[in-house]
């Protein structure tokens, strides 16, 4: 063997990352998309829950507040009107403004599928709307936090019915 004649081995050059072929340049398009996509609905998803996340900081306050002797009235007067608030951010106006009493608990029970409103704690809705500063002094602590935990949960999770078809006409 002739030690002239030997030359060094040639490596190959390094491999590219880049697709070679079009499927995989659609492949990687459509996965870009869909991303982009389920991103774009995550985002609309989280503003759209804004109210949520607002009426549950306003839900704190208040809990605060009904452990304080000196505004615990006031607390109290303000959780009709946080539900109140939260439906008209959720639902249409002319469906819910007018609706008061025993027909705004039934429309309550709707949201969540049982009648937690008109049976359970929720039945203290209208009395903390309308009744005097004696008669509220007189709710005992324990129906406050059933009611506010029950104000909670459907803050978290209520659906608004879909207006029935004869309620457009």
């Amino acid at each position: 063997m002739n030690p002239d004649n030997l030359h060094d081995i040639v490596t190959p050059g390094p491999i590219s990352w880049m697709p070679q072929t079009l499927g995989w340049w659609v492949l990687t398009a459509l996965a870009t998309l869909t991303a982009l996509r389920w991103g774009w609905l995550r985002y609309r998803a989280w503003l759209a829950a804004r109210y949520r996340r607002d009426a549950l900081d306003e839900l704190n306050d208040l809990r605060g507040a009904l452990a304080d002797p000196d505004s615990r009235l006031r607390a109290l007067g303000a959780l009709p009107a946080l539900v109140k608030r939260v439906v008209l951010s959720s639902a249409a106006r002319g469906d819910v403004a007018s609706l008061s009493d025993t027909a705004w608990l039934d429309f309550l029970n709707q949201t969540v599928g049982r009648p937690t409103f008109t049976e359970g704690p929720g039945s203290l809705l209208p009395t903390l709307a309308y009744a005097s500063p004696t008669r509220l002094a007189a709710i005992s602590d324990s129906e406050v936090h059933a009611l506010v935990t029950l104000i909670e949960d459907w803050i978290r999770t209520h659906e608004i019915p879909a207006p029935s078809p004869t309620a457009a006409c």
